[in-house]
């Protein structure tokens, strides 16, 4: 079910995000039913990503945004792991599944469908508040999980970001830590020994307001040393991905631009080719 026409756009607050997690986890959202657990050895999207020939692409697999309500009308949960093939048959390294069902039409039955039709590592996409929902990345295949840092500075979780990363990585899952401030990314850059991956968003989460400018800021600014950097959302042409490459980012998190696009395959190969 899509919520995003229930909300005007000054609603989508961190919390009210935090917030559809615990509902979900609530309703049973991430309880895994027996045919959707999946046995998987994990997959290192780093590795991906430094190994890569062209441009990283780490490309987004969902049905809605908040902002922008149902994204292609002819995407939907029967077709949803096709769509997820063409993107990894033309180029993305990896692989980004919604799974959080408010807002999003997420599902961990679509990441389940999409392991088992695709070779590339996959992103679980969610707001992580709970040891629950990273139980359940596990056990449907995903590879990697997605940290807010703003998520753990507001105190939104059960826990602590540097303790969810070890109970991740102690079942074997990687960590993407996602920033969106200066403060967040230079306390992220001192604790980075903890993280495999850093994403910059580009989208204000309060406002979601989107400025491309935010990665290139960061990055020109502070030493990524040898952090592998992930610049997500907005997105949606190969000039910006060079201007982004030039500044210091290493992969690009890929969603709207892509899915909206009329033909899934050649966008992914078009922004695949951008360098």
């Amino acid at each position: 079910m899509v919520y995003a026409s229930r909300f005007s756009r000054s609603s989508y607050s961190l919390k009210v995000l935090a917030d559809n997690s615990y509902r979900s986890i609530s309703e049973g959202r991430y309880d895994v039913e027996k045919e959707y657990q999946l046995s998987h050895e994990p997959l290192s999207i780093r590795k991906y990503i430094l190994r890569c020939s062209h441009a990283p692409l780490i490309t987004e697999v969902k049905l809605s945004s908040p902002t922008e309500g149902n994204l292609r009308a002819s995407l939907d949960e029967t077709n949803i792991a096709s769509a997820a093939q063409e993107m990894a048959d033309n180029g993305a390294v990896a692989l980004s599944v919604l799974t959080q069902p408010h807002l999003f039409s997420g599902s961990i039955k679509h990441l389940s469908a999409i392991r088992k039709c695709v070779s590339v590592p996959i992103l679980m996409k969610d707001i992580i508040v709970s040891e629950v929902q990273i139980q359940s990345a596990k056990k449907i295949g995903a590879d990697c999980i997605l940290l807010i840092k703003s998520v753990f500075d507001n105190d939104l979780a059960e826990g602590s970001m540097e303790k969810f990363s070890a109970q991740a990585k102690a079942k074997g899952l990687s960590t993407l830590v996602e920033v969106h401030s200066e403060n967040e990314f230079k306390e992220v850059l001192k604790e980075s020994a903890n993280y495999d991956l850093i994403g910059i968003n580009n989208r204000d989460l309060n406002t979601f307001e989107v400025d491309l400018d935010v990665t290139r800021r960061l990055l020109m600014k502070y030493d990524k040393g040898k952090n592998i950097i992930v610049s997500e959302s907005g997105i949606k042409l190969p000039n910006q991905i060079v201007l982004l490459k030039e500044a210091g980012a290493d992969a690009f998190l890929i969603g709207t631009g892509i899915i909206k696009s009329g033909n899934i395959s050649s966008k992914v190969r078009e922004l695949y080719q951008s360098f």
